[in-house]
């Protein structure tokens, strides 16, 4: 029997938590949400981040379109410690689509001008926001179908029979210089931190789960971790910027074809366990915590009670393995994490928020469908001591519909006058 939640009711929630054995009080005080927080003494101004959400509305050559620059001054207005700026591109052939950003040298200057651009709208409400990129290769979810291995559960819904191109491991020890450029521009355009993204199936994140691939890049723990750690290391050598990562805990796809999953596709956390604390050897500052993949699973990462997409779990169930990942993580790895999985709580999120900071379980929180949706959400918990329930994101999921399709992604409720009608124009093309 699916067990509700009265989003009203903070009692009602403290009773589904207790029922779940998620062992946390809830805190009505938002001041540990308000406090300060140090990243490689860059001081941030609070404990809530924008999550990187793609907009899928980047002009042809990979700029930030008119469309692009009107969310991330919306959510450099909104009061976010930290903007994690979406996937980026580091090379043409790990474009996920023409929609996507892409950082090079023809396109340095545009990124130059939005973080120009961010920051100033952001000090008219006194604030400075931290700004992190993330570099991306999307692997088999691009248009050039890139794999690393042939994958039971992924290969049917990413390309076509034979239509697939298996990469080398030469063209992966060229790929790193690719990350290492786009670094180098990164750090010019004027971002703090860069993500080399490892998550959601895309390509470095295959490059984990990589048990049956043959060579350097595949087999034994050291082989499919020595991608990412490589990259690390090249931008850390030469590049003075931060380093973070949106790394999948686990891939919830079974074994041999899944990250620190069973032969059920069920967590089995050791070699997170084992990766967290490299990473954290290696100098990266910032985890953001993520799993699965939304391609094939995607009530794991993204707990949603509404939409299309038929969940096999209630999402309270979804919501209670990712807080459970986030203390995982935070117990691992010793720099800044990243909490996910807020969205779903609605307007009582900041209660379970300021909880999880008080005992240590994430060092800040982040939002993604919520930051489409609304905004302006950290200045409201933080100046207001709450979040509207008219503002809310109500997870319903139709930002990655329109995402999944290749539309302009954004909130379908919250922000219609902009979204709605490219919605209901997909609805039509669905008929």
């Amino acid at each position: 029997m699916r067990r509700k939640l009265d989003f009203s009711s903070v009692e009602s929630l403290e009773k589904l938590l207790e029922s779940s054995n998620l062992e946390i009080n809830l805190e009505k005080n938002y001041d540990p949400i308000r406090e300060k927080l140090l990243i490689n003494n860059r001081e941030i101004d609070n404990r809530l981040a924008v999550h990187p959400m793609e907009g899928a509305d980047a002009e042809m050559d990979g700029t930030p379109s008119k469309l692009t620059k009107r969310r991330y001054l919306r959510f450099a207005r909104g009061g976010a410690g930290l903007i994690w700026m979406e996937a980026v591109a580091v090379n043409d052939n790990g474009r996920a689509n023409d929609k996507q950003l892409f950082l090079n040298d023809k396109t340095l200057t545009a990124f130059k001008n939005l973080n120009k651009l961010i920051k100033e709208e952001a000090s008219k409400k006194n604030n400075n926001p931290y700004l992190v990129i993330q570099l991306s290769h999307s692997g088999r979810f691009g248009e050039k179908n890139n794999i690393i291995f042939r994958d039971e559960c992924l290969d049917p819904i990413t390309f076509s029979e034979n239509d697939f191109h298996k990469m080398s491991d030469s063209e992966l020890e060229k790929l790193k210089y690719d990350y290492l450029k786009a670094a180098r521009l990164a750090k010019e355009a004027g971002f703090d931190a860069v993500d080399i993204k490892s998550c959601h199936r895309y390509l470095l994140s295959e490059i984990l789960a990589a048990h049956k691939r043959e060579g350097k890049f595949g087999g034994s723990y050291h082989n499919r971790t020595r991608f990412l750690k490589d990259v690390i290391k090249l931008v850390k050598k030469n590049v003075e910027i931060d380093l973070a990562v949106r790394l999948n805990i686990y891939d919830a796809i079974p074994y041999p074809d899944g990250w620190s999953t069973d032969d059920r596709g069920k967590a089995k956390l050791n070699e997170s366990k084992r990766l967290l604390k490299d990473l954290d050897q290696l100098g990266v500052e910032i985890i953001n915590v993520t799993a699965s993949t939304p391609y094939l699973k995607p009530h794991i990462n993204r707990p949603f009670d509404k939409g299309n997409y038929k969940s096999p779990e209630e999402p309270l169930t979804g919501v209670i393995r990712l807080m459970k990942l986030n203390k995982f993580t935070q117990e691992n790895f010793s720099g800044t994490v990243i909490g996910t999985g807020f969205s779903w709580f609605r307007q009582l999120a900041p209660d379970i928020i300021s909880a999880m900071i008080k005992n240590g379980w994430i060092t800040m929180a982040g939002f993604g469908r919520m930051a489409f949706a609304y905004p302006d959400f950290a200045q409201d918990i933080i100046e207001k001591n709450e979040l509207s329930s008219q503002k809310v994101c109500i997870t319903c999921s139709k930002c990655a519909e329109l995402k999944a399709a290749r539309e302009n992604s954004g909130c379908v409720i919250r922000d219609q006058e902009e979204y709605l009608p490219l919605y209901k124009s997909l609805i039509q093309r669905k008929k």
